[in-house]
């Protein structure tokens, strides 16, 4: 009998081939936000190995919202070229390529790890950040612009121009970045939000943006292709974005047609505090999929195949989305196969490696 890791998940018109997916997991390797060979081998190297879906990166809908001067981007149509011959390797792998869309807000215009801390001045080819409101991320940095409401507007028409690009490039599903304290998620949190128009104080006026960049998407997007929507379930900080709102939030995006929330936490506050551990994110993943019956990826310190395997059979998501695992190893999922005692099909040109069960 075959484990709950690799039993295949079929999602409108796109079966997943195991409920294995590759975070996006950005590189800061780009110029001018094109793909390049490294995203290639990056990418491919990981669907060679068995993973059933691949999300690039959080990929900028605008050079604004880049994280970071070397961020990937899908803001204009020169992009794509590359993107396609990504695309087209991974689906010849069998696997699924996806794309993480994101707007860095607040958050934009820093450094690569190995460059520095901290933004990028403009005269080094940094930006002014946007956000909700002009509360910066660290008290030291340069406070960003808040939005008006020309400003909404074309964050919202970036993101679908976005999502028609990427369905041109060959991507099957899309994933909405409202996380890690990234510019939706600093309209959804009242840490960050200090608005009095119909974009702040609410619930409901919080959450405005995201409905109204899924509704957007979903003009372009088509109907039989999987939309995905990450999400911190809570900033780990007081009076911060919760547990109980996010479950709230899922309501409403079940019901909109939103397919499956990728279920991770934090990033929102410089004053978090978190209790990391192995699966220690598993609990929100869980949560969310009771209460709101909705399909959930969960993240995490998610290191081994019992593990995974473990997390799904006590139904406390659908789909294990690792990242850093998979920097260690890309062909974790053929490893956990044989652990698990999965006979699946290994790449003909590897299968001379195969271990017999």
């Amino acid at each position: 009998m075959s484990s709950r890791l690799f039993t295949p998940l079929t999602i409108k018109s796109i079966t997943f081939k195991n409920r294995i997916v590759v975070s996006p997991m950005c590189q800061y390797s780009s110029e001018d936000g094109f793909a390049n060979d490294w995203h290639l081998v990056h990418l491919g190297s990981r669907a060679v190995g068995g993973a059933a879906l691949l999300i690039a990166e959080a990929t900028a809908v605008s050079p604004e919202a880049r994280i970071s001067p070397e961020d990937l981007g899908i803001w204009k149509d020169e992009h794509i070229e590359k993107l396609i011959q990504i695309t087209t390797f991974i689906a010849a792998q069998g696997a699924v390529p996806g794309i993480q869309l994101g707007h860095a807000g607040r958050k934009a215009s820093t450094y690569p790890a190995w460059k520095g801390r901290g933004q990028v001045p403009v005269s080094e080819g940094g930006w002014q950040p946007l956000s909700a409101s002009d509360i910066p991320f660290h008290e030291k940095e340069l406070a960003p612009l808040a939005l008006d409401m020309a400003g909404i507007q074309k964050v919202i028409s970036d993101f679908s121009d976005a999502a028609k690009r990427a369905l041109e490039a060959g991507y099957k599903v899309i994933e909405i970045h409202a996380a890690h304290g990234y510019l939706i998620h600093q309209f959804m949190s009242p840490l960050s939000n200090v608005r009095t128009d119909e974009y702040g104080g609410s619930f409901e006026n919080r959450v405005r943006l995201l409905i109204q960049v899924v509704d957007a998407i979903q003009k372009v997007w088509p109907a039989d292709l999987p939309l995905l929507v990450r999400i911190s379930a809570t900033d780990w900080a007081e009076n911060g974005w919760d547990e109980n709102q996010s479950v709230e939030l899922v309501k409403i995006l079940k019901a909109k047609g939103v397919d499956l929330i990728d279920v991770s936490s934090g990033g929102l506050a410089a004053h978090q505090k978190i209790t990391v551990g192995p699966s220690y994110q598993v609990p929100f993943s869980a949560k969310i999929k009771k209460e709101t019956d909705s399909l959930t990826g969960a993240v995490g310190m998610i290191t081994e195949a019992k593990q995974a395997e473990e997390i799904l059979q006590n139904d406390e998501a659908d789909l294990i989305i690792m990242a850093r695992e998979l920097l260690r190893d890309p062909y974790f999922p053929l490893h956990a196969a044989h652990e698990l005692g999965d006979d699946i099909s290994w790449p003909i040109q590897y299968d001379r490696a195969k271990p017999s069960h």
